[in-house]
């Protein structure tokens, strides 16, 4: 098969893209899944292998019985496709799996290395972080220095390089590492990672990437831009229910200890002491993995790496630019971002409708066009309110005030629409078809939602019946009438 014909395979191939709902109009129809940047939908065949790796299931750390020794070889395989698909060699990198996501990944990091090089007392991270790329450096590191974007207001984006060169000038040697993004969960903002990387090592500070965003959408090598670290969740790129990964550096992990204990970590252990294995990567899996999500991934990664990411890359900028363009020519909504033209973004586009808090084009999109989109600050607070500042301050609102109240949380956020491989043009055309329609129908629209809670919204006299919810109390009873 070729590399063509497997990506357009894989494209039609996902659980869930045809899932149908209702709208106010009574008509039901398949959803357009624009919430990717959140979580992305399953690839099938990655979860067929999944499935039928349950009807061999057994642990890991052993190949003395048949079904042990298959989940060892399957384990050990995934970690092998996390590396080949990131481009990492593995005489250099070790890949490894934590937690649920991508957070794991950091805080373990970010506790480890603090403790590894005290005399370098310095962190730095982007002003475009996740939370989970920025709180757990804060919380381990005596001294952190938010490395500021470029441009103002609405285009607040990339990374301001001439900076960050200033930044490395003046501290030097204190730096322990630099914290970044690879492409922004808000705006999509590709940050370059080789430039940042070789500044960082001239002063013999370690990179780490948070490639969550940036990993289904783009070709990376750990290689050619010399990372140290990078993390991402497995959720992100097609697979829910896998762990996040992590890949390093073996001289990297060496100079660390281990940051959790427990079984398969260790060589032996005595009531007086215990001796870590110099294995990687059991030191780093401490417990018994999450083996069948470890496996999802690996064959998500493998299927990708197959179909070429450089096509996945050139199919996604066509979309983003028809996106964009979109969104950007209906009066009366806002983007965010560097326009595309001048910092390479990912398929995320963060946009208001004026007049509309975030929360109500969220739910009007939902339940007039079957359009599923995120809203809210995306866990990157900081970066949100400095997109926002300037229409928060015609609002009369600070944009920086603390302990906000509901209705000023109602403003300080947007709407966001995010691609997949699955997403189409057609997608996309719908998108700006029902941001149109809401502006047109302001007045209308406003008056049938009530607020629910801090920034969500309820339509006034449409309710979709329970059975168009996802429930598993049902499931189990219809399972449990069945079987009686």
């Amino acid at each position: 098969m070729s590399n063509s014909t497997l990506l357009t395979s894989l494209q039609a191939s996902f659980i869930g893209c045809k899932t149908e709902y209702p709208t106010v109009n009574g008509q039901r129809g398949p959803r357009v899944y624009l919430d990717s940047a959140a979580s992305t939908l399953m690839m099938a065949p990655a979860y067929e292998v999944g499935h039928e790796f349950l009807v061999h299931y057994a642990s890991t750390h052993s190949d003395l019985h048949y079904a042990a020794r298959g989940a060892s070889h399957a384990f050990e395989w995934a970690h092998e496709r996390v590396l080949e698909f990131a481009d990492a060699d593995p005489e250099n990198y070790c890949s490894f799996f934590a937690g649920s996501g991508a957070t794991a990944g950091f805080n373990r990091m970010a506790a480890s290395l603090s403790r590894a090089r005290p005399e370098r007392s310095i962190v730095l991270i982007s002003e475009m972080e996740h939370h989970s790329n920025d709180l757990p450096h804060r919380y381990h590191n005596a001294q952190t220095i938010h490395v500021p974007c470029m441009g103002e207001f609405e285009r607040y984006g990339g990374l301001d390089m001439d900076r960050l060169r200033a930044i490395f000038d003046e501290h030097g040697g204190n730096i322990n590492y630099i914290a970044v993004t690879g492409a922004s969960n808000v705006t999509g903002a590709i940050t370059p990672l080789a430039e940042v990387a070789a500044l960082a090592h001239a002063v013999g500070a370690y990179l780490i990437v948070d490639g969550a965003q940036m990993i289904a959408h783009a070709p990376l090598s750990m290689n050619d831009a010399d990372i140290d670290v990078l993390v991402f969740s497995g959720h992100k790129i097609y697979a829910p229910g896998s762990p996040g990964a992590v890949i390093a550096k073996k001289s990297v992990l060496n100079a660390i200890k281990p940051a959790e204990l427990g079984g398969g970590m260790v060589d032996d252990v005595y009531l007086e002491e215990f001796m870590p294995t110099a294995t990687l990567p059991d030191r780093e899996e401490a417990g018994t993995p999450n083996i069948v999500g470890g496996i999802m991934l690996g064959a998500v990664l493998d299927l990708l790496t197959r179909a070429g990411m450089d096509k996945v890359r050139e199919k996604e900028i066509d979309l983003i630019d028809f996106a964009w363009s979109g969104l950007k020519a209906i009066e009366g909504v806002s983007v965010y971002g560097p326009e595309p033209s001048e910092v390479p973004r990912t398929g995320t586009i963060a946009f208001n409708i004026k007049g509309f808090d975030h929360g109500l084009t969220a739910a009007a999109l939902n339940d007039y066009h079957n359009i599923q989109v995120r809203n809210g600050c995306f866990c990157a607070h900081p970066y949100v309110r400095e997109l926002l500042k300037r229409e928060l301050w015609e609002m009369d609102i600070d944009p920086d005030a603390p302990n906000a109240e509901a209705d000023v949380e109602r403003k300080r956020g947007m709407a966001r629409a995010s691609l997949g491989l699955y997403t189409t043009q057609a997608d996309l055309e719908a998108l700006p078809v029902g941001v149109r329609d809401l502006v047109e129908r302001r007045d209308e629209i406003l008056s049938l939602y009530e607020p629910i809670g801090s920034n969500g919204y309820r339509h006034t006299r449409f309710d979709p019946a329970p059975l168009d919810l996802f429930d598993p109390e049902r499931l189990l009873g219809n399972y449990l009438a069945q079987s009686a």
